[in-house]
């Protein structure tokens, strides 16, 4: 695709700040950006709410106990989103209809804004201002995905790389943990069918371990958002599923390193001597 849906390496933008212009100029040009980034994710949420697809997404929800004030395994409703690699909603269609898709998740299952966590390295300026002012909580540090999970969260992770998938996993490599986890992202049968067995084994060894035993229902979508929502699969860890593991295999696992992989797909933090 031509634009950035995922996390890969943005170049700077040249001749952002123009020779001889006010510094008060640009600050205004910068709020302009902001109003036109949010009337164009307005009118996203707009054509994605008539959508078949986006109905079916919502009944799938509802079939699966996630929206309010249905009850995850029976413990706390879910109440936390995290979303990664969103990518440069300001100028990429594909990555304003995620966006758009998103808010609709959220305000389905009835999660505040403020209760979702967004960050990609490749965001400007004017895009974080913009998810700012649509409530979210924007994320200054790289987390590579490797966030801990403490209560029931939803994970929104479109065409995210497989290094993210399996850091998240490593973070939360437990039973009791992973079940609070649930993902809308990349199918993992799909990545699986698309990789040499050895080589997911061997780089990505949590995703690997879990595929046989997660609870993945794929996503419908409409010929016309194939490029933004194919390949979307609902992912959840039941417990009763995770206990077919053995149990040597939850046994001090050791942070993914990814020494083999020469794409690893995702923009790693910078590193601090």
């Amino acid at each position: 695709m031509a634009c950035n849906d995922g996390w890969q390496v943005a170049g700077r933008r040249k001749g952002a700040a123009r020779r001889g212009q006010h510094p008060s100029n640009l600050k205004l040009h910068q709020v302009s950006d902001c109003k036109l980034d949010k009337q164009k994710i307005t009118n996203a949420i707009n054509e994605l709410r008539g959508e078949n697809f986006w109905m079916e997404w919502r009944d799938l929800l509802s079939e699966h106990h996630l929206s309010n004030p249905s009850k995850l395994n029976g413990d706390v409703s879910l109440q936390h989103c995290v979303c990664y690699g969103l990518g440069n909603f300001a100028s990429c269609v594909s990555a304003r209809y995620q966006l758009a898709m998103l808010l609709l998740l959220l305000e389905t299952l009835q999660i505040p804004a403020s209760s979702c966590c967004v960050y990609d390295p490749v965001f400007s300026a004017s895009e974080c201002d913009a998810l700012k002012e649509l409530g979210f909580t924007v994320l200054t540090e790289n987390e590579e995905g490797k966030r801990p999970v403490y209560q029931p969260t939803l994970f929104y992770l479109m065409h995210c790389g497989k290094a993210l998938y399996n850091n998240l996993l490593w973070r939360n490599w437990t039973p009791e943990t992973l079940q609070k986890i649930i993902i809308i992202g990349n199918s993992f049968h799909g990545i699986q069918e698309r990789m040499v067995q050895r080589e997911l084994e061997r780089d990505y060894s949590f995703l690997s371990n879990v595929i046989s035993v997660c609870d993945e229902t794929s996503l419908p979508c409409s010929p016309r958002f194939l490029d933004v929502f194919n390949d979307t699969a609902l992912i959840k860890f039941p417990p009763e599923n995770l206990d077919k593991l053995p149990e040597n295999m939850w046994i001090e696992p050791s942070e993914p390193l990814y020494q083999h992989c020469q794409d690893l797909e995702i923009i790693q933090r910078e590193k601090r001597s």
